[in-house]
């Protein structure tokens, strides 16, 4: 039986986690924070997969790969979070938990923050917990999948 996988997506510009706008997203690399997620999943019982993209398509066909194969998602948009609802349809389709993650806490911030194209189908947020958040995520994702 082979273990089970959650799916980690990083949106736009996650790849410059460290040296972008650290004041807001901390100092930590998108590598850090993957590091954390997959120590979290691993020591649930659970593999963890990776994919960062700045083009929306390909996270929209890392979606749907993920149907059928992988037990949960962890989505963490970015600015696609906004407006990205190609996202919503293709995490809409998946059966699984889906837990939407956020460095900071958007409702904190810009009023065009405040509009999540991605709440509308996950399952949960986890948001402005900095860092810990992905050890979160994969906490919760974890915890709905034994429900």
């Amino acid at each position: 039986m082979s273990t089970p996988v959650i799916l980690l997506l990083s949106g736009p510009n996650l790849n410059l986690l460290g040296a972008r706008q650290p004041e807001i997203y901390g100092s930590a690399t998108l590598e850090d924070h993957v590091a954390r997620a997959r120590t979290a999943a691993s020591d649930h019982g659970y593999d963890l997969e990776h994919v960062q993209s700045n083009t929306e398509a390909v996270l929209v066909e890392a979606i749907h790969s993920a149907r059928g194969r992988c037990a949960a998602i962890v989505i963490n948009a970015a600015a696609f979070t906004h407006y990205a609802w190609a996202l919503n349809d293709a995490l809409a389709a998946f059966d699984g938990p889906v837990v939407e993650l956020h460095l900071s806490n958007p409702m904190a911030r810009e009023g065009w923050r405040h509009t999540s194209v991605v709440t509308p189908v996950a399952t949960g947020v986890i948001a402005g917990f900095g860092g810990d958040g992905y050890e979160l995520a994969v906490d919760a994702a974890v915890r709905l999948l034994s429900r």
